[in-house]
Order: C-alpha cells, then sequence, then structure tokens
C-alpha cells in the first residue's frame, strides 16, 4: 500500500498485469485494505485467508474461488512489489508452458556484477547445461551461494511464476522439502518432487521494492 506518485504501489502492479494483455487480472490479498484499493480502480480482487504461508497457496485459493468449473489450466504469479514490471514478462513465463512436461516457468537475467553473484539475496538459477538454449533452458535448481565464474553466464532468478494448474494443485499438497527449509526458497519444493522448471532468459531484472530506497528508485522511475 506504499504510496507511488499518488497511487497505492499494487495498483501500478496491477496496471503492468493488465497491459501483459495475456488473460483475467485479479488481485489475491489477505488484507481488505488491498482488496479495496484495486476494487476502487475498477479491477478485481480477491480476500483470501490472511494466514497463507505462501503466494502459492494465496492463489490456488483465489483460482479455486473464481474458477471451479476449471476453465483456465494456468496462472502467472506475479508478486505485488514490482511495480515497475515490464509487461512483457508475464507472458514470457507463460510461454515456457508451450512445452507440456513443463510444469512451472519462470524468469531469470544475466548477472554483470561481480557483487550480485556474491549476494545471498540474490538467488541464482542452476541450469541443466545440456538444455540451455538462447532464450531459455530447464532449472536443475536455485541457490544463493555464489557461483563458479566461467564461460557460461550466471543467472539472476526473477520470482514471477507460470503455473500449469495441475502442478500447482500438486504443490500446495506438498509438505515444505528439505531443501526449501534449508536454503528458505519455495520452489525446491517442486524440483525436489520430480516438477519441472523452465526458465526465459530476459534483458533485466525489474525493480523489487523491498526498502525505502528501493521505493524513492520505483517513484522516479514511473514518475
Amino acid at each position: 500500500m506504499a504510496d507511488i506518485n499518488g497511487e497505492p504501489m499494487i495498483v501500478h502492479v496491477w496496471r503492468r498485469a493488465v497491459e501483459a494483455d495475456i488473460g483475467p487480472v485479479v488481485v489475491a490479498a489477505g488484507e481488505a485494505e488491498i482488496v479495496d484499493a484495486i476494487k476502487g480502480m475498477g479491477g478485481k480482487a480477491v480476500l483470501t485467508r490472511p494466514d497463507h504461508p505462501s503466494g502459492s497457496d494465496r492463489i490456488h485459493e483465489c483460482l479455486t474461488t473464481l474458477d471451479p468449473d476449471r476453465k483456465y489450466d494456468a496462472v502467472v504469479n506475479l508478486q505485488g512489489d514490482l511495480p515497475t514490471l515490464a509487461p512483457d514478462l508475464p507472458g514470457r513465463a507463460l510461454g515456457l508452458l508451450d512445452i507440456g512436461e513443463v510444469d512451472i516457468g519462470t524468469l531469470a537475467a544475466e548477472i554483470g556484477e561481480a557483487s550480485e553473484n556474491d549476494n545471498p539475496n540474490v538467488v541464482k538459477v542452476v541450469p541443466i547445461q545440456e538444455t540451455v538454449q538462447k532464450d531459455r533452458c530447464q532449472a536443475k535448481g536455485f541457490t544463493r551461494k555464489p557461483m563458479a565464474v566461467g564461460a557460461s553466464p550466471i543467472w539472476h532468478h526473477i520470482g514471477l511464476y507460470a503455473w500449469r494448474r495441475d502442478a500447482l494443485e500438486r504443490f500446495v499438497t506438498l509438505p515444505p522439502s528439505p531443501l526449501e527449509l534449508r536454503d528458505k526458497l519455495e520452489q525446491m519444493r517442486a524440483l525436489e518432487n520430480g516438477m519441472r522448471i523452465d526458465v526465459a532468459f530476459v534483458d533485466t531484472v525489474p525493480l523489487g521494492v523491498d526498502t525505502s530506497a528501493d521505493l524513492d528508485r520505483a517513484r522516479s522511475m514511473l514518475e
């Protein structure tokens, strides 16, 4: 709900999602204040349980509520702290589901600075090397640890997910996995249970607003 140039941040994120133009946009939130902000702009929002352990559980509740007849077989989970997101990125993640074996699509951008590789808050993609193409790969894992610098790029993971609906429904029934708990990386639960995650390579990492300095940057970018 942080103000960005006269509007709550969630409104900016909702607008980016609408601009993506890949399907209906719904904000799922555990707080009535967020739901009211979106509805006040003419958008659609659903009030979910406030105690979900993850965004994946929240969008599963929302999808089940809105689409009991299973009209939609995929959903993109876009976090509410990405107000400067390029509108083409959700579609890039969704497009990875064009291969039937892919359960989840996500994004990554090449790391250019050593400080990012060393930063444990920057999650890196560990690709299956033989699957690496110009614009995508299959993920072997994800790590917070620095990766060896060599001929291959190091990829900064972007936490935007396109879920095949069947995979999401299975995921939320699974207990947290050992590597998920160790590294605090929810996506490792999917990999440890045999799900396939593919990654699309994009040009830049969208600004995630986690601090007051990030908020100031977002205000400047959107002014």
